[in-house]
């Protein structure tokens, strides 16, 4: 759950609900915990908390469904992670200078 909370404190309501598949772009996109840690740490900590659930109450088909779910994000994952890049990649190409550094110093948002 550290790893989804965290996350949805750094990117806010916005980064975290499909923010950046409308427009809404962040200043920079986001390098600190726990994206240093992880680069997908939203995927990978809510499949560990379905895996958790399931040990927790000793349910086989969790586990099913958490490998299920997994796969599922893996998949996403795929057009995901390129297209944060392009977005962000060509959101740098098109800012000013002055814009790009006050970027950098926002990025730095730490807990």
């Amino acid at each position: 759950m550290v790893f989804v909370l965290s996350s949805t404190y750094m990117l806010g309501i916005t980064g975290t609900f499909l923010g950046d598949y409308f427009g809404i772009l962040m200043d920079a996109r986001v390098t600190g915990f726990p994206f240093n840690v992880l680069e997908n740490p939203m995927y990978v900590g809510s499949t560990l908390s379905f895996i958790g659930t399931s040990l927790y109450h000793a349910k086989p088909a969790g586990l099913v469904v958490s490998a299920y779910v997994w796969l599922v994000y893996s998949i996403a994952l795929r057009f995901e992670g390129p297209f944060t890049t392009m977005i962000y990649s060509k959101r740098a190409q098109t800012q000013t200078p002055a814009k790009k550094s006050s970027a950098a110093s926002s990025s730095k948002k730490k807990l």
